[in-house]
């Protein structure tokens, strides 16, 4: 699902709201979880899951069209861990 999609589907379940809160209300959440991980932050959502930001060490990586060998400096990476409730929906029969 894009985030065009996840807005209209929203609209379309609270038709008082007109579409352009709704976009407004996506965008904002999507902000705040981003500047949330940007500060070092974890952002938990109860029953979907949690991101957090992870530390990836510096290392010797390779080029794959000329295998040469390339220095990679460490960065941080989002990382998302699955809720409870979430996996459960997904390993659900029928």
């Amino acid at each position: 699902m894009t985030k065009s999609e996840l807005i209209a589907r929203l609209a379309e379940l609270n038709p008082h709201l007109y579409q352009r809160d709704v976009e407004r209300i996506v965008t904002t959440i999507f902000d705040e979880v981003g500047e949330a991980l940007a500060r070092g932050d974890r952002v938990e959502l109860r029953g979907f899951g949690a991101f957090s930001v992870k530390r990836r060490d510096a290392r010797q990586g390779r080029n794959p069209r000329t295998g040469q060998s390339v220095s990679v400096s460490s960065k941080f990476v989002p990382f998302f861990r699955t809720g409870k409730q979430l996996r459960e929906r997904l390993n659900t029969v029928g």
